[in-house]
């Protein structure tokens, strides 16, 4: 992928075409989604912010009215509609605007450079952000750098994340060696909690489907057939951000002889890729292992449960498409 197409890749997946402030069905045991709802409409009604005046040696003026925050930062369990959210904002925003992944985001960076990114992005009215990670300390600190670039200039941020600014990197690695940095970011956004039940797991199963014979129930249309070790060993050779790419116009990816990780690398790769499946509504026909059930207990002890269990609910659905 060119750096001109990862660009041009910044909108929301072909599930949330449609979605809309509208659309989104809180659920009435818990009012936190509709009144998060409400206010990320109210915050996107708003319009963009004007970009702080500069004195005449290059301070900004200070006024006498609290600033106001650039963004909004949705934290909540995962299944709970922040990524409808989230392409409700976009979609609802005017002016220029993106959407993207967090990891997009930073392979931007990495494809385009720090100031080719700004420079690209500059005069963005809405920046929308989703699934904010923490899995190394240097894309975080790129990220706060972009949204402080970005927001002197007047733009707006959504992002969403399974976990709030001020806890990002928990369990991880040491947290308090850029801690700063996450402040930084935090005091930029007002972050509405999101309380739920997982939504793709209302109405279906516990678990993952599994198939004794893959080439015969794979559906028609543009399918593949792999062996799932040789899938997770080919991820190793192909960044991240190009996931998109590998199941790009596919209707169904066949797996077989699925069984647990035992790397976490590994496991990392493959949550990056079930994540760009399901953006796809790309159906996954297994045998093996349950593929909710790849993630040893050692791993969902660790920092990256979250992760894990968000996967793990989407494969769920993706089984049973």
């Amino acid at each position: 992928m060119t750096p001109q197409q990862m660009a041009a890749a910044l909108v929301p997946p072909p599930q949330f075409t449609d979605a809309s402030f509208d659309s989104y069905r809180p659920d009435p045991d818990y009012d936190s989604q509709a009144s998060v709802r409400d206010a990320v409409a109210a915050f996107v009604a708003a319009g963009p912010t004007e970009a702080p005046r500069r004195g005449l040696f290059g301070r900004k003026k200070q006024s006498a009215e609290p600033a106001a925050k650039s963004g909004v930062y949705l934290d909540g369990g995962f299944g709970v509609g922040k990524t409808h959210l989230l392409a409700a904002a976009y979609h609802a925003a005017t002016g220029r605007k993106t959407f993207g992944t967090f990891i997009e985001y930073t392979a931007l960076v990495g494809a385009l450079g720090f100031q080719g990114t700004v420079d690209l992005l500059r005069g963005t009215a809405l920046v929308c952000i989703d699934e904010f990670e923490l899995d190394d300390p240097g894309d975080t600190m790129v990220m706060t750098r972009l949204i402080k670039e970005l927001t002197e200039t007047g733009t707006r941020f959504a992002a969403t994340s399974n976990t709030p600014p001020g806890a990002l990197g928990e369990g991880r690695f040491a947290a308090q060696d850029f801690l700063r940095e996450i402040q930084a970011m935090s005091d930029r956004f007002d972050t509405m909690r999101i309380d739920g039940l997982d939504y793709r797991r209302r109405a279906v199963d516990e678990s993952a489907q599994v198939v004794s014979d893959v080439p015969a129930a794979l559906p028609s249309g543009t399918v593949t057939l792999d062996d799932f070790g040789a899938v997770v060993a080919h991820l190793g050779s192909v960044h991240p951000s190009k996931y998109v790419a590998l199941v790009e116009d596919l209707d169904a990816v066949g797996l077989t002889d699925v069984r647990a990780f035992t790397d976490q690398t590994d496991a990392l790769r493959w949550v990056a890729l079930v994540d760009r499946l399901y953006d796809a509504q790309v159906r996954i026909v297994a045998s093996g292992t349950p593929l909710d059930q790849v993630y040893p207990d050692v791993m969902l002890e660790g920092g990256y449960r979250k992760k894990y269990l968000r996967a793990a609910s989407r494969v769920v659905a993706l089984t049973r498409a």
